[in-house]
């Protein structure tokens, strides 16, 4: 007889929403077991660096959370209160918002409240636990096991399922042997290496264009993040989330064009530095956010569709395991909660039903891929398309090529039509900029095509393999294509 009913490994908070969301669907009766690496005192926490990221979600991912399991974030948790986001082109001169009403979050509280949330349900919690595999019977996974950080002794727990929340570069996903449509590992152009600082300051200058207490601003810049950007996320009037994400490659073409040898690092501190806004800026000393040393730290996040296929025999993954953060700003709070809430209802319908093989675990994919996944690869073409991009251009594209309806879908996280390339008569002057109008095109056209073959996602495993050659043979064609319009 197995230990457990479901063993989540990583208890961040992915793992932790997922936990709730079973409890909640299965009406407490199944004896649910979360095991993280970390100490108690350090709940969730990503790596050495502390709990890097962004700390902002949108309003509606939390509400889509909350109507359906109950669970309300509330202050501590919620730090500060945002309008949306708002990016702006390199020249500033043009600004998109997205994402609607938001909240900035305190990551250090946040896990710790989780925590307490699912004890009181009834959840288990084991810590300073190193994984190093699964355990199988046959074609099924049946636990879990590693080394016991506090005892030095080897650790192994049964299950019927368990759930994979343990980041990015999960060594359970990366040596899983029950299947052979879940992908195992993930392209280095796929991940963004991110730094930020969480900092008080006294106010500078006046400008809302580098601080706003009321939006997370994105700046768009090759020259201060190549491949990725800058954010400005406020924490108060006088306290922000400030840093960075880049992608490795682009970095370095843009180090040889600017014959400059900058790192993540020296970035961070160079955007820090020309903030205007920002004066005598300083790493926060409050408590929640020196623990772990979480006012600084340096990560990495994947940029790309999720997972093409979620599950296996009685294993699924939920959030950074699934590479689930959204191609276009690696925001994975929002998806994660998403996930999380979806895959408790899975589960719980799985259980009840005694099954937990690929076919009866299928319908997550389903069901993630109705609710959110079904615009992610179209979403990472339009990234690597404006990656390709110099200033310039995004300053022009943002400019001139961007409609009311545009603007409106990416304020929703879908991947705009570019009604602004309709206008009759528009003159697109330079060839560079005629460019951009077909790259942008094009991106529009395909994503048509993968929403629907999104869309069209087999429902059930048999009809998986031609999906996805399918969907392979028209990324590498559109990455190809997209990767010449920078040539």
């Amino acid at each position: 007889m197995a230990d457990y009913d479901v063993i989540i490994a990583g208890g961040g908070l992915a793992g932790t929403i997922t936990a709730q969301s079973i409890s909640h669907y299965s009406n407490q009766n199944l004896k649910i077991l979360v095991v993280d690496r970390n100490p108690e005192t350090l709940p969730g926490r990503k790596g050495l660096a502390g709990w890097v990221c962004g700390d902002a979600c949108s309003k509606e991912a939390v509400d889509f959370m909350s109507e359906r399991i109950k669970v309300q974030w509330t202050n501590p948790e919620i730090e500060h209160d945002v309008k949306g986001v708002m990016a702006f082109s390199p020249d500033k001169e043009t600004a998109i918002p997205f994402d609607g009403d938001g909240f900035m979050l305190n990551r250090t509280e946040l896990p710790r409240i989780q925590n307490e949330r699912c004890k009181k349900m009834g959840i288990e919690f084991e810590f300073e636990i190193s994984l190093t595999g699964l355990i199988y019977e046959g074609q099924q996974v049946v636990g879990i096991q590693g080394v016991d950080n506090k005892t030095k002794q080897p650790y192994k727990k049964t299950s019927k399922l368990v759930i994979d929340a343990t980041g990015v570069t999960s060594i359970l996903r990366n040596g899983l042997q029950n299947s052979t449509k879940v992908e195992k590992k993930i392209n280095i152009e796929d991940l963004e290496i991110t730094g930020r600082y969480i900092m008080d300051f006294e106010p500078g200058q006046k400008d809302l264009t580098e601080f706003d207490p009321d939006y997370c601003i994105i700046h768009l810049d090759q020259d201060i993040a190549p491949g990725g950007y800058g954010w400005v996320f406020p924490k108060s009037e006088t306290k922000v989330n400030i840093g960075l994400g880049v992608e490795k490659a682009f970095l370095e073409k843009r180090n040889k064009r600017l014959g400059k040898k900058d790192n993540v690092e020296s970035l961070m501190k160079e955007y820090l530095q020309r903030n205007i806004a920002i004066k005598n800026a300083k790493l926060s000393e409050d408590p929640t956010d020196t623990l772990g040393g979480n006012n600084s730290g340096i990560f990495q996040v994947s940029v790309r569709r999720q997972n093409e296929c979620m599950v296996s025999g009685g294993y699924m993954m939920v959030g950074d395991s699934a590479w689930m953060p959204k191609p276009i700003d690696a925001g994975g709070i929002g998806p994660a909660l998403i996930a999380g809430t979806i895959l408790g209802n899975n589960v719980a319908k799985a259980l009840e039903a005694n099954d937990t093989s690929e076919a009866s675990l299928w319908e997550y994919n389903l069901d993630f891929i109705k609710e959110y996944g079904y615009k992610t690869a179209g979403l990472e073409l339009f990234r690597r398309l404006v990656q390709q991009m110099n200033n310039e251009q995004i300053s022009y594209g943002m400019k001139h090529f961007l409609g009311n309806l545009d603007v409106e879908a990416i304020s929703k996280g879908e991947h705009p039509d570019f009604s602004g390339l309709g206008k009759v008569g528009m003159i697109i002057r330079g060839a560079l900029n005629q460019t951009v109008a077909k790259g942008l095109k094009y991106t529009s056209s395909e994503n048509q095509w993968l929403v629907e073959h999104y869309n069209n996602y087999p429902k059930d495993p048999s009809g998986f393999d031609q999906w996805q050659k399918s969907l392979h043979q028209r990324l590498d064609e559109s990455f190809a294509k997209i990767e010449a319009f920078g040539k």
